[in-house]
């Protein structure tokens, strides 16, 4: 082997979709308020609300609590930790994505089965005599 795969830098944190959405919303804000970020990822109030607690108690996101006039409010915001994180994550899935095995054959004879047209037979040469006709004729029943 000539190093190690990019999916051993996956974050364990994030491979769950929200979580991934939910940094991908804060990296770069200074911080969103929580109703902003609910809408953005398309979740409920309590699914929100559980990810940003596994988050924040990983140390990936803050959360500030407050009040505008009379009514609270709760502002998220991505940690350098979070953001740290999010990119390796991403990178890591870029290099996944960017991988080409035909270009790291294990052999000559591996690389030739990996690049080669595999042969696929006629679905007509396949079916017995009665499916063929069914087959080109819309109007037709199969039995």
């Amino acid at each position: 082997m000539s190093g190690q795969h990019p999916r051993h830098r996956l974050d364990d944190l994030l491979t769950n979709g929200v979580r991934l959405s939910l940094v991908a919303a804060l990296d770069g804000l200074d911080k969103a308020e929580f109703a902003l970020v609910r809408d953005a990822v398309e979740v409920s109030d309590s699914e929100l609300s559980k990810q940003v607690a596994t988050l924040e108690a990983a140390g990936y996101v803050r959360v500030d609590k407050g009040k505008v006039g009379r009514r609270p409010r709760t502002w998220l915001s991505i940690t350098g930790g979070g953001a740290s994180a999010y990119r390796t994550h991403l990178k890591a899935l870029r290099d996944i994505a960017a991988q080409d095995i035909a270009a790291r054959p294990a052999s000559a004879e591996t690389a030739e089965s990996l690049t080669s047209e595999v042969p696929r037979p006629d679905a007509r040469e396949t079916l017995p005599a009665a499916d063929k006709t069914a087959m080109w004729l819309p109007h037709a029943r199969r039995r």
